[in-house]
């Protein structure tokens, strides 16, 4: 059985600045060579094979629109609401998603908590409270305050937003569940980290942890495959 390791790079400080935006190919590399120097675990499972492709989702109000709405659902469900939805807003905007009438939103399959968090999102991208197309600028830390700020939107959403929305280098969704494992896995630890602990161990991959989370995520697929068990 392997035993619980805490000796880990040392951290850079916590005001580091924000790295280059994850928009290519060629960029998410300089994050991946960056990280490795920062970190021997990191490097490590690179060379196992850990290597994240670039995924990106749309940006804007229609991005966000779109992690809520597949918050807390399967895939498929997600999609067929989805589908629905920009079927009757095909131009699907924070003004065309504050013009609906709720009867649409619900027919879409809209559940009331998702279309109050919709409708909140857009009076707040309306008013200038929220301006999605350029949290990039900020540090990742201070992007994930201003969108959390908003009811509805919690932690990983934010979090989800930044990285694949805007390719955040630093943004980090420390509370996902395949990050916690692929960072238990990696660190050969007996227990999955909390949210708050693997916040703590990422603090060693800044200004580069939204790059950390793609590693991660494809070591958690590397060993799923190893172990033959099904990738959620």
């Amino acid at each position: 059985m392997r035993t619980t390791k805490t000796a880990h790079a040392i951290s850079p400080p916590a005001a580091a600045v924000t790295g280059p935006l994850l928009d290519s190919e060629a960029a998410l590399r300089d994050g991946t060579a960056a990280l490795a120097d920062l970190d021997p675990v990191m490097a490590r499972i690179l060379a196992e094979g850990a290597i994240p492709v670039l995924r990106k989702r749309a940006p804007g109000f229609e991005g966000l629109a779109g992690i809520v709405v597949g918050q807390q659902i399967s895939t498929a469900s997600a999609a067929a609401i989805w589908g629905r939805l920009k079927a009757r807003l095909p131009d699907l905007t924070a003004a065309s998603l504050a013009a609906a009438p709720d009867e649409t939103l619900r027919a879409a399959g809209l559940s009331a908590p998702k279309i109050r968090t919709l409708r909140a999102a857009a009076d707040a991208v309306l008013g200038g409270a929220l301006p999605l197309d350029s949290l990039h600028a900020l540090p990742a830390d201070k992007a994930h305050r201003r969108m959390v700020a908003l009811h509805g939107i919690g932690p990983w959403t934010a979090d989800v937003y930044l990285l694949f929305c805007l390719g955040h280098p630093d943004a980090f969704p420390a509370g996902d569940l395949a990050l916690q494992e692929a960072a238990r896995l990696a660190d050969g630890l007996e227990v999955r980290p909390s949210a708050a602990a693997l916040t703590r161990r990422a603090e060693a991959w800044r200004p580069w942890r939204g790059v950390a989370a793609k590693v991660l995520w494809a070591y958690y697929r590397i060993a799923k495959a190893r172990d033959g068990a099904p990738l959620p």
